[in-house]
C-alpha cells in the first residue's frame, strides 16, 4: 500500500496575508496556492522546474491593476510577480517562485475587429489561431507565424516578440502591434501607442511613472543614437525586448511598443493589444524539395530565396524521420515519396503566394525551372501542394518539429537551450557546419530544422539531465554557441527570448547593457516583475543558465526506470499541443471544456511526476507495490482502506490532488495519438487508481462500470426492469445516488437471437480451423463488443447483411470481455486476467487466417493499445476491412440520389488511427459517394465517462461545443453517420436523435433500398 504524500511543504510567502489581501481590495478572478497548481506552473517547455507561491488568473484588466496596487502596499514590498500567457516557453521567461500571472484563462475574448481598419484589439489571453479563426471571414489575419499557433496568447507573442515561418515577408510580432494596455508596477493603466513629437512632448513633462518612463527613453534613444546602431545587429531577427534600434520608427514617430515588445513581463503587464491585419494571400503553393544531405538543402535554400519566394523552411534527416511516425504523416507522405536507392536526408519546403491562379503558376514554373537547371539540380526530386488543406498539413507538420524532436525512447532526449541562434543569411551555410562540429565534438546527437531565409537555425541536442556530465553541458555547449554566434554576427534569441539566457545580454549589448538597465528602473524601480530576465538594476544580478533548478534534478530522484515505466509522464517537455484552443480538435476535450491547465495532459504529467518523486524520497517503487496490492488478501486490504478514507490525517495527501486531475480525463486517448511527445495519460492514469484505490475507498460507481461488461447479458434477460429502472425519476434518482446517470435503454431485439434467426454462427476455434482455406478466405468474424451488442445491436445486424451482399460468410466472435472499463478505472489485474483470456480467443481464431472486424473504434483500438503486447492478431476497423474488399461493393444510383453525406467520427479514432477518415472516404467514393467528414472535437461520452453523474455538466458542455451545431445543421436530405458507440448514445440522449453507424448505411445503399437511415427522432 502506498503511503500518504505530503509535498516538501507550503512554499513561504514574503509576507502572510497576500491572497487575503487581494480578495479584499476586490480582485474577481481566480487564486490558486495548491500543491497542483503549483507543480503544473513550475514548468515550460524550457529544461528549468521552479514552483511558484500561487497563480492568479485575473478576470479584466481591474484585477491586474489591483494586483499591482496590493504589491505596492509596504507589507508585501518583497512579493515578485510574472506574467504568463501559453507556458510554452523554451528558455524559462514565465517561471518564477514569486507569483504567476495567467490571462489566458479568462482574458481571453476579441474585443474589436475593425476590417475597413484592418485593426483587432484583444485581451493578453487571446491564442493567435483563435483571433485568425474569427478573422477568416473577413478575409484577414494576423500575420506573425509560430509552431505554437494554437495554443500561443498574443500577450506571450508580444511579450517574447514572437515570430516563426514568414518572417522575412511579415517580419514580427512588434512590427504588427499598434498600441499595447499595459498595467504599469505602480498600478498606472496606460495605451502605449506611436506619438509625434508634440504628443511626446506633452507626456515627458508629466510627473507620474508614465512621464518618467519617456523621458528615460528618449533620452537613452537621443544620446546613445550611434552606439545602438553600431551595436544592433542589422537583421531580420534583430535583438528584441528594450529594442533601442526601432525606438524611432520610419515615420519619425516615437514607439514605446519597440521596449515593450519583447520584454518578457519585466517592465509590465499588458491586458491588452491592438494589432495590425493584413489580407489573407488568396493563393499559396508548397513546393517540396528532397536532398541527399542537409548541407546540400542548406545552401539550395539561398538560392530559393534569391528566386524570391515567400518563405524557406529546411529539416534534417531526424525531424524528417521522426514525423514519420507522427500522426500528421498519413496526410502528406505523397509529398515525400521514398527515392529508390536514395535516402533523403533533408528537405526545403518553399512558400509560393499570389493574387491569383495564374501569378501562381507563373511563379511556380519559375522556381520549378531554376531547379532544374545547372548547379541548382542537386536535390532527388521535389512535389508541389497546391490544395489548402495539403498546404496546412506540410505546416502542421513542420510545426510539430520542435515537439516531434521529444518522441524518442530512453532518457537521452533532445532538449532546447541553445535553439534559435540567427546569423546572417549568407553566413548560415558556414555556421551550421560549424554548429554541427561543435556538437559532434562533445559527442551529442542531434536534430536541426530552421528558417534558413530568416538565418534562423533550430537545433536541440539530446541530453539527459539527470546526469552530472550532461549537466555541465549545457553551461559548455551554450557558451561555445554564443562566442560562435558573435563570431559569425549573429544573436542567441532569433526567437524564443532571452529568460534564463539574460545572462549573456550585457556580452550582447556592451556598453548599452546600463541603458536597459535605467530603462529597467524607470519601469520597474523595485525589480518585482519578473525579476532576473532580460536587465536587472544596478548591483542585482540576471539569471545565469547553471544557477536555476532544472527539471532533472526532479528526474535524478525518481530514476530511470520508473520513468520509463509511466507512459512518458515523466518525459513530458512542456511543448502544450495539448492546450490546442480549436474545440473541433479532438486533442484534450477536458482541457477545453475546463481551461484548467491541471487537467490537461501537461498538467496531469506534471503531476504523475511530482507523485513519482515524492513515492521515490519515501523508497517506493509503484510497480512492487501494485504486485503486492494484487496479491493481497481482500477483506484485510478493504479494512485499511475503510480507516485510510475515514481518517482526517489523511485529508492532505498529495494523491488526492492528482486523483482529482485523473478525475476529468476522458480516457480518449487522443493525447496518446496526438501528443508529439506521446504522453499516454489514459495509461498511467489506470496506473496511478489502482495504487490510489489500494489506499482509499472506491466511489460507488466504479465496481458498477467495471463490471459491466460480465453483468450485460444478465440485465438482458430482466430486460424490463432495468429500463424501469433508467427510464423513470425514481429509478434515475437512485442510480444517481450510486453515481451513474444518461443510462441507455436496452433494445427489444437481442443480437444472439438476430444471428440465431439469420443462421449467423459462432466462432468457436474449432469451427474456424475446420473450415477449408477458400471457405477461410471468403469469411469474417464480427467481434462484436458488448456495449454495441447489447444497446445497439442493428449495427451488428447490418453488418451481417453487409458481410453476406459482399458474398462472403459473416460469424460472431462469441462473448467476451474486452476489458476497456477494467483498465480505465484501474482495475489491472482484473484486466490483465480478462485480455489474456479474450487475447487467447482472438488469437486462435486470427491463427486460422480469418478476417476479424471490431465494430466500435474505441473498443477495437483497445486490442492494439491495452493488449499490447498480449495479442498479436489485428482487429480491423470496419473501414480498414471495407478499404481491403471494394470490389465488393456496388451502390444504387437511386439510393443515394439527392443525399449528402456526413461522417462524425470517434476521437480515439481520429488519433489513434489517422488513416480511419482517408479510409471511409476511399470505402464512400467507391460508392460514388463524396463524403464529407464533420470537424468536431470530442462529444463528451466518451466510454462511461459521461454516464458518470460527475462528470455529466462536462459531458454536455464539450458536446454543445461542436457536436450540437452538427446536429442542429442536418436537414432532410443529409445522412449524419457516427462510428462510435458513445457518440450515438450522447447525441440520442441530449437530441433525442438516432444516428446509424457507417455500415448501416452502406448496407442499405447496396441492398438498392432508398430508405437510408438517417439522424431521426429517437
Amino acid at each position: 500500500m502506498i503511503p500518504r504524500l505530503r509535498p516538501n511543504g507550503a512554499i513561504p510567502l514574503p509576507a502572510v496575508g497576500f491572497f487575503q489581501r487581494l480578495i479584499e481590495a476586490g480582485f474577481d478572478g481566480d487564486i490558486e496556492t495548491g500543491a497542483a497548481s503549483r507543480t503544473v506552473f513550475s514548468t515550460d517547455n524550457s529544461i528549468y522546474q521552479v514552483e511558484p507561491a500561487g497563480i492568479l488568473f485575473p478576470k479584466g484588466i481591474e484585477d491586474l491593476q489591483i494586483t499591482a496596487a496590493v504589491l505596492s502596499e509596504p507589507a508585501f514590498r518583497g512579493i515578485t510577480v510574472a506574467p504568463r500567457g501559453g507556458g510554452t516557453g523554451t528558455n524559462g521567461q514565465s517561471l518564477t517562485s514569486g507569483i504567476a500571472v495567467d490571462c489566458s484563462r479568462h482574458m481571453n475574448s476579441i474585443l474589436e475587429i475593425d476590417p475597413i481598419r484592418r485593426i483587432a484589439r484583444v485581451q493578453a489571453g487571446v491564442v493567435k489561431d483563435q483571433l485568425n479563426q474569427a478573422l477568416k471571414p473577413y478575409g484577414l489575419f494576423f500575420a506573425p507565424e509560430l509552431s505554437t499557433s494554437n495554443r500561443a496568447t498574443i500577450g506571450g507573442m508580444v511579450s517574447t516578440d514572437a515570430c516563426g515561418q514568414g518572417s522575412c515577408l511579415y517580419g514580427k510580432t512588434s512590427n504588427h502591434v499598434l498600441g499595447l494596455r499595459n498595467v504599469l508596477a505602480d498600478g498606472s493603466d496606460w495605451w502605449s501607442r506611436p506619438l509625434d513629437e508634440a504628443a511626446l512632448e506633452e507626456i515627458v513633462a508629466r510627473e507620474d511613472r508614465v512621464g518618467e518612463i519617456h523621458r528615460t527613453v528618449d533620452r537613452i534613444a537621443r544620446e546613445k543614437r550611434d552606439r545602438i546602431a553600431e551595436i544592433f545587429p542589422k537583421l531580420n531577427r534583430y535583438m528584441t525586448g528594450y529594442d533601442l534600434a526601432h525606438i524611432r520608427r520610419s515615420d519619425g514617430r516615437f514607439d514605446l511598443n519597440a521596449i515593450l515588445c519583447g520584454s518578457e513581463g519585466t517592465l509590465a503587464m499588458i491586458a491588452e493589444a491592438e494589432l495590425n491585419l493584413l489580407p489573407i494571400p488568396a493563393h499559396a503553393a508548397l513546393i517540396n524539395i528532397r536532398y541527399g544531405d542537409f548541407n546540400t538543402a542548406l545552401e539550395d535554400a539561398r538560392t530559393l530565396v534569391a528566386l524570391n519566394v515567400a518563405s524557406v523552411e529546411t529539416v534534417d534527416e531526424k525531424v524528417l524521420g521522426l514525423a514519420r511516425g507522427d500522426i500528421v504523416w498519413t496526410g502528406i507522405a505523397r509529398f515525400f515519396p521514398d527515392d529508390a536507392g536514395r535516402t533523403t536526408n533533408g528537405i526545403n519546403i518553399a512558400e509560393v503566394l499570389a493574387d491569383d491562379e495564374a501569378e501562381l503558376e507563373r511563379k511556380l514554373a519559375e522556381v520549378t525551372a531554376a531547379l532544374a537547371t545547372g548547379a541548382n539540380a542537386r536535390h532527388l526530386g521535389y512535389t508541389i501542394a497546391r490544395d489548402h488543406a495539403d498546404v496546412e498539413a506540410i505546416w502542421s507538420m513542420r510545426k510539430r518539429a520542435v515537439g516531434l524532436l521529444g518522441n524518442v525512447d530512453g532518457p537521452v532526449r533532445p532538449v532546447a537551450f541553445v535553439e534559435d541562434t540567427a546569423v546572417p543569411p549568407e553566413n548560415l551555410a558556414a555556421y551550421i557546419r560549424e554548429f554541427r562540429a561543435l556538437l559532434d565534438g562533445a559527442g551529442l546527437s542531434y536534430g536541426m530544422f530552421g528558417h534558413v531565409d530568416a538565418g534562423v537555425l533550430h537545433v536541440r541536442p539530446a541530453l539527459d539531465l539527470t546526469r552530472n556530465d550532461h549537466v555541465r553541458l549545457v553551461r559548455e555547449v551554450s557558451d561555445a554557441v554564443v562566442a560562435l554566434t558573435r563570431r559569425y554576427g549573429g544573436v542567441l534569441w532569433g526567437e524564443h527570448g532571452k529568460g534564463v539566457r539574460s545572462e549573456y545580454v550585457p556580452e550582447f549589448f556592451g556598453d548599452l547593457y546600463p541603458s536597459l538597465q535605467e530603462i529597467k528602473r524607470a519601469f520597474d524601480p523595485e525589480n518585482r516583475l519578473n525579476p532576473g530576465k532580460v536587465a536587472a538594476p544596478s548591483g542585482q544580478a540576471l539569471l545565469k543558465i547553471d544557477d536555476v533548478p532544472l527539471r532533472g534534478d526532479t528526474d535524478r530522484i525518481i530514476g530511470n526506470e520508473i520513468r520509463a515505466a509511466f507512459d512518458n509522464a515523466a518525459y513530458c517537455n512542456g511543448n502544450g499541443a495539448c492546450f490546442d484552443f480549436d474545440k473541433t480538435s479532438p486533442m484534450c476535450p477536458s482541457y477545453k471544456a475546463t481551461r484548467d491547465r491541471r487537467f490537461s495532459p501537461k498538467g496531469r504529467a506534471a503531476l504523475m511526476r511530482e507523485w513519482l518523486r515524492l513515492l521515490a524520497e519515501k523508497g517506493i517503487d509503484p510497480r512492487q507495490e501494485a504486485k503486492r496490492l494484487r496479491q493481497s488478501v481482500p477483506l484485510a486490504r478493504f479494512a485499511r482502506r475503510v480507516f485510510n478514507s475515514l481518517n482526517p490525517q489523511n485529508r492532505d495527501d498529495f494523491s488526492h490532488e492528482v486523483r482529482a486531475s485523473m478525475d476529468t480525463c476522458l480516457a480518449c486517448k487522443a493525447c496518446a495519438g496526438q501528443c508529439p511527445v506521446k504522453v499516454s495519460v489514459p495509461a498511467f492514469r489506470s496506473k496511478f487508481l489502482e495504487l490510489y484505490y489500494g489506499r482509499y475507498l472506491r466511489p460507488l460507481k466504479d465496481p458498477l462500470v467495471a463490471a459491466i461488461e460480465t453483468t450485460l447479458p444478465l440485465v438482458h434477460r430482466i430486460r424490463p426492469a432495468y429500463n424501469l429502472v433508467v427510464g423513470t425519476r425514481a429509478g434515475r434518482m437512485m442510480m444517481r445516488v450510486a453515481g451513474l446517470t444518461s443510462l441507455p435503454r436496452l433494445p427489444r431485439i437481442s443480437l444472439a437471437k438476430e444471428a440465431a434467426r439469420l443462421g449467423v454462427p459462432l466462432a468457436t476455434p474449432r469451427r474456424i480451423e475446420t473450415l477449408s482455406p477458400h471457405e477461410r478466405e471468403k469469411s469474417v468474424i464480427f467481434v462484436a463488443d458488448a456495449f454495441t451488442a447489447y444497446f445497439d445491436p442493428e449495427v451488428a445486424v447490418a453488418a451481417i447483411g453487409l458481410a453476406r451482399k459482399m458474398g462472403l460468410s459473416p460469424f460472431l466472435a462469441a462473448s467476451h470481455v474486452n476489458g476497456k472499463a477494467l483498465h480505465v478505472h484501474g482495475y489491472l489485474g482484473r484486466f490483465e486476467a480478462a485480455a489474456g483470456r479474450t487475447a487467447h480467443y482472438l488469437q486462435r481464431l486470427d491463427d486460422a487466417g480469418v478476417a476479424l472486424v471490431g465494430l466500435d473504434p474505441s473498443m477495437t483500438l483497445a486490442f492494439r493499445s491495452e493488449y499490447k503486447g498480449i495479442l498479436k492478431a489485428t482487429i480491423l476497423l470496419p473501414q480498414e476491412w471495407l478499404v481491403a474488399n471494394l470490389g465488393r461493393l456496388a451502390a444504387s444510383p437511386s439510393a443515394i440520389k439527392g443525399r449528402s453525406f456526413r461522417l462524425m467520427s470517434h476521437c480515439t479514432e481520429r488519433t489513434n488511427a489517422p488513416a480511419s477518415i482517408a479510409q471511409w472516404k476511399r470505402v464512400f467514393g467507391s460508392l460514388g459517394i463524396d463524403l464529407q467528414a464533420a470537424e468536431t472535437g470530442c462529444c463528451g461520452m466518451a466510454g462511461t465517462f459521461g454516464h458518470e453523474a460527475r462528470n455529466r455538466p462536462i459531458s454536455e458542455r464539450l458536446y454543445a461545443m461542436s457536436w450540437k451545431r452538427e446536429i442542429d445543421a442536418a436537414g432532410d436530405t443529409d445522412s449524419l453517420m457516427a462510428t462510435g458507440y458513445s457518440c450515438r448514445s450522447q447525441v440520442k440522449e441530449i437530441d433525442n436523435k438516432r444516428l446509424p453507424h457507417p455500415f448501416q448505411v452502406i448496407d442499405k445503399i447496396i441492398s438498392e433500398n432508398p430508405d437510408i437511415p438517417q439522424a431521426d427522432v429517437a
